[in-house]
């Protein structure tokens, strides 16, 4: 599987600035902002729900912070770092 870089990270202050779901701590909810990336990969996480504009919760993380469980359309999903890396969001504290 061939993916593109991941866009650079900027802080995260709780007040709709833009990063990564990766570097969301739970408990939080975020706005899907955009899937920068191609192929086979973008075209899995948007079949998986992973669409621009989506609310997704971060509901857990496992006992070595990887994977992460979020909420998203009424289920749970649950994606690695290096796949939520390349999921651009906005968030606010739950």
């Amino acid at each position: 599987m061939s993916i593109a870089d991941p866009p650079l990270r900027e802080p995260v202050s709780g007040n709709g600035a833009t990063t990564t779901l990766d570097t969301i701590k739970p408990p939080a909810r975020c706005r899907i902002v955009a899937v920068p990336t191609r192929g086979p990969f973008r075209q899995r996480l948007l079949a998986m729900g992973i669409i621009p504009g989506t609310e997704i919760e971060v509901i857990r993380t496992a006992p070595m912070g990887d994977p992460i469980e979020y909420l998203v359309k009424g289920y749970h999903l649950s994606l690695r770092k290096d796949e939520a890396r390349y999921i651009t969001v906005t968030c606010e504290r739950v």
